[in-house]
């Protein structure tokens, strides 16, 4: 039986109803509600052999970066791929299973490839559409998050339910490739065509946190506050952002507020996503001298079970801060020396073996020199992958804490040249950053220029404390 899809896709060998749970989880999904998960359970509930029920199951067990999930997501799969018979498959349908097997195998480059193929032929489609773009989040790609979806744009019109999701994730794009302005009007168009549209909020939040714009930030989070702070699976990372804008405006306070009741609160789920957020919030006190143990701790007891095994570098690093900044270091150097097992063996193709070398056990190893103040150490291993750190995932807001810590290492070791490189380089990106004008004062005391060190301490107070007409 042929159908049609919600974006006038055709759809072969599946129930009408199967069919309309798909389209509703696909909707599910572009808003990261959890009904996608129920949605997608329905359709294969009403079509046990339904091809793209099978495919976007296996999807959203891989686009978590937990072990665990992309396991049982193989299972699940194993059994349907085993029985199917692809010659009988519409060609989009074959193409999606051909770049999900790729994925379910770790090799989430060619899965990407692929997926960028089908769009080519089929630029509606939303589920090749979204799966590529946070495939693109997770490896780094700055500019095929913004073409990917740039190139199908032409194809969705401002009548279309989705539009305007499509619109956020093309924001995100522009955003990661630098084009700011650009960014920004998308953004706010995508949200004002759907305003629960969390992703395209989430590219507005990125934009300004680019341009060191805190003050409007928490503005516009705040106007939105009902919409994006809960009830979806972004909710913790937009806190995440929320708890960066206060400490930018040094309300230290409110910050370790959002790390108490959300990041890392009661109803934690302690799902990594989560938990490297909390992790990277920390790991910026710790930077500024600020001891945050008693946190740290509870924190790498949620890591612990997570660490074992190899899947996601980006991941990885943050388990390791965890480790490290709570006094475990034995944990952390386990987990480095299990990474370097990992690395030696045969695994073709496997994406998160090329991150962990080049990336991720370079970072895991600086922070560990970080926590024991081998500042030299931190300097030599960050500073040759601080402009390839995107091979290992996250955005440009996420990796800056890999920045700030070769930063900080550069201070401290009185690297007086490198620091002030690194801080005249922040400072000409985003003059209006308070901690960057800190910087500069710190590094400006390390070359013993008081003045200017004074001088740069009152303008970050300055920048602080706007006038109420100030145009942020």
């Amino acid at each position: 039986m042929v159908s049609i899809d919600e974006h006038g896709l055709t759809i072969g060998s599946a129930s009408p109803a199967a069919v309309r749970h798909y389209d509703n989880a696909i909707h599910e999904l572009l808003h990261f509600r959890a009904e996608v998960v129920g949605e997608a359970r329905l359709a294969l509930d009403e079509d046990p052999d339904f091809p793209l029920g099978h495919v976007l199951s296996a999807y959203l067990g891989l686009l978590t970066t937990e072990a665990d999930d992309a396991r049982a997501a193989r299972e699940r799969f194993a059994p349907f791929r085993a029985s199917l018979d692809t010659s009988r498959l519409l060609p989009r349908e074959r193409a999606h299973v051909e770049a999900v097997e790729y994925l379910l195998n770790g090799d989430f480059t060619t899965c990407g490839a692929l997926l960028a193929r089908i769009t080519e032929e089929y630029p509606r489609d939303a589920l090749a559409l979204v799966a590529g773009h946070q495939i693109d989040f997770f490896t780094g790609d700055a500019r095929s998050l913004r073409d990917r979806i740039g190139g199908a744009l032409s194809a969705w019109h401002g009548d279309d339910r989705h539009f305007g999701n499509i619109l956020g994730m093309y924001a995100f794009g522009l955003e990661e490739a630098g084009h700011y302005d650009r960014s920004e009007a998308v953004a706010l168009r995508a949200v004002e065509l759907n305003p629960r549209d969390v992703w395209g909020i989430h590219a507005v939040v990125h934009t300004y946190e680019m341009q060191g714009r805190f003050q409007r930030g928490i503005r516009y989070l705040d106007d939105r506050l009902d919409v994006w702070s809960t009830g979806t699976f972004f909710n913790v990372h937009t806190w995440w952002h929320y708890a960066l804008y206060a400490l930018e405006a040094g309300d230290t306070a409110g910050a370790l507020h959002i790390y108490d009741t959300v990041l890392h609160g009661p109803d934690r789920t302690g799902v990594a996503l989560e938990l490297l957020d909390a992790a990277a919030l920390l790991w910026r006190l710790l930077l500024e001298g600020d001891d945050q143990t008693v946190r740290w701790r509870a924190l790498a007891d949620d890591w612990a079970p997570k660490a074992g095994e190899a899947f996601y570098a980006f991941n990885d690093m943050h388990a390791v801060m965890a480790f490290a900044a709570s006094g475990r270091i034995a944990e952390a150097e386990q987990l480095i020396a299990d990474r370097e097992t990992y690395l030696a063996e045969d695994r073709p193709g496997v994406t998160n073996q090329t991150m962990t070398a080049r990336v991720g056990l370079p970072v895991c190893r600086a922070l560990v020199g970080f926590v024991r103040g081998e500042h030299d150490k931190v300097v030599d291993l960050l500073y040759p992958v601080r402009h390839h750190l995107n091979e290992f995932g996250g955005s440009h807001a996420q990796r800056d804490v890999v920045q700030r810590t070769l930063l900080e290492s550069a201070i401290r070791s009185a690297n007086a040249d490198l620091a002030r490189v690194l801080v005249s380089e922040r400072l000409n990106l985003r003059p209006t950053s308070p901690f960057n004008w800190l910087k500069h004062a710190a590094v400006a005391e390390v070359r013993g220029d008081r003045a200017t060190a004074t001088s740069a301490r009152t303008h970050a107070a300055n920048l602080r404390t706007p006038s109420p007409d100030h145009s942020w």
